[in-house]
């Protein structure tokens, strides 16, 4: 066992976890020069809704933004997070499309993709991890982490296996409901670790106040890195403090080799920044709280809250309890998806409604539909055929991966978008984003030419 590493999430996962992806790359720039100093295995600073984000609140070039990064950031590997077929938006794309993105996101400086499934159905990342291959990227393969009957170790470490068969070079256990305790964490690093030889990453919030117990429970099983953030962005919702997780283990033979005193000077930095963040409004300091509700409910926090939202606009935040105990049957029936974007809001507005109709599946939601057919991929345990007639009707369920139905996309996108195109990747931002794309272009030619009438938008704090 060498050298624990350890991935920087300040600039993605941390600010979107806490205040909703709004760290713009002004914020980010004056400190980068001093993170690429510290020796980080990896900055994770990409990815996730870190695209949407800019976009469409920030009046910002995702793209021009990884190429700040990268100038700035040379010595540091950097990371991104990428939802395999669904890349950084909200449906599946066309092979094509997926295959630009990943050679453009390397083009313009990622080390390493890391790429997951909110069904873990191995055919939505298939494309994904050949295309990073391909372009001698890393591709790090995410198995995201659920409970229930059907998620055993050996679920796990089977799960394992075919993504290393696929072509990845590293795994990540990722935790993004904060579920894990840490001897299950213990336990289940050892046994993916025996199913595999490739590296073993570990992703988990700090949510339930477990994180830290989890990460020192999961390098002595012999994880090979793990995710934390800097402190003035971690707790909460966030990671484990970084500064923390290194002095846990200085001069033991798990030693990350990160200095201190350098990451005291992040800290000072990342500290003003926290505060303006609450003084705007954008950090709410109840963010930061520990909440066990994941533990007793098995639900992301995320997901909890958007249940309880459902329910008062509908007048009946009386019902929260009678949804809670609806979601793992709503879950079961349509063949136990884990709880992640999407499928958490898919499984939860569909409990919503069965239980403020007061019967089961009188109304069904176009997206629940959708899963029970198979549009998303292959669910982690058969749907029976009862249940799935009984919402599909008379359409047939697709068995094949959903990509397999979509045709080349890519030159269509691009003389859909020709009149806004001022650099090749502007067609990945159009196809993930069309409605707001546009919109976008448009404001960033305007400031080009200097008609900069939205320029103040771009500072206001918007809502989330």
């Amino acid at each position: 066992m060498g050298k624990l590493k350890i991935t920087e999430t300040a600039l993605r996962d941390a600010h979107q976890s806490l205040i909703a992806t709004r760290m713009s790359i002004d914020d980010m720039r004056p400190i980068l020069s001093q993170m690429d100093k510290i020796g980080y295995y990896s900055a994770e600073v990409w990815g996730g809704a870190t695209f949407d984000a800019c976009i469409r609140f920030l009046n910002e070039d995702p793209w021009e933004r990884l190429r700040i990064l990268r100038k700035e950031m040379p010595n540091t590997k950097l990371q991104m997070l990428f939802r395999g077929q669904n890349m950084l938006g909200y449906r599946h794309y066309a092979d094509d499309l997926v295959e630009y993105f990943v050679q453009k996101s390397i083009a313009n400086g990622i080390d390493i993709i890391r790429i997951f499934d909110a069904l873990n159905d191995i055919r939505n990342l298939e494309t994904a991890i050949r295309a990073a291959n391909k372009e001698k990227g890393h591709a790090q393969v995410a198995i995201s982490y659920t409970l229930g009957e059907v998620f055993t170790h050996q679920y796990y470490m089977d799960y394992a296996k075919r993504i290393e068969a696929a072509g990845a070079d590293s795994i990540c256990i990722k935790d993004m409901a904060a579920l894990l305790t840490p001897y299950e964490a213990e336990s289940l690093v050892r046994d993916i670790k025996s199913a595999v030889k490739i590296p073993v990453a570990l992703h988990t919030h700090y949510t339930s106040g477990l994180a830290s117990m989890c990460i020192i429970k999961a390098v002595e099983a012999g994880v090979d890195s793990v995710d934390t953030a800097i402190s003035p962005l971690a707790l909460g919702t966030s990671h484990a403090p970084t500064e923390s997780i290194v002095a846990t283990f200085q001069g033991t033979e798990y030693d990350t080799g990160l200095d201190l005193v350098k990451l005291n000077e992040l800290r000072d930095y990342f500290m003003t920044l926290r505060k303006k963040y609450i003084d705007s409004g954008l950090l709410d300091p109840s963010m930061l709280a520990t909440n066990t509700n994941a533990l007793l409910y098995q639900v992301p926090g995320g997901m909890l809250s958007n249940l309880l939202s459902q329910l008062k606009q509908a007048g009946k935040a009386d019902q929260l309890e009678d949804v809670l105990k609806e979601v793992p049957r709503v879950r079961k029936d349509s063949g136990f998806p884990p709880l992640v974007t999407p499928t958490s809001q898919i499984v939860g507005t569909q409990a919503v409604f069965n239980v403020i109709m007061g019967e089961r599946y009188k109304t069904v939601t176009k997206e629940f539909k959708g899963l029970v057919k198979g549009e998303y991929g292959k669910t982690p345990v058969e749907i029976d055929p009862e249940f799935q007639k009984k919402i599909l009707g008379a359409e047939e369920p697709i068995t094949c991966r959903p990509a397999d139905l979509l045709k080349p996309e890519l030159e269509e996108m691009r003389k859909e978008c020709a009149e806004w195109t001022e650099q090749e990747e502007d067609v990945l931002t159009y196809a993930m984003f069309p409605k707001v794309a546009p919109k976008f272009f448009e404001q960033r030619r305007n400031k080009k030419f200097g008609i900069d009438q939205h320029a103040d938008a771009a500072n206001k704090v918007h809502p989330v």
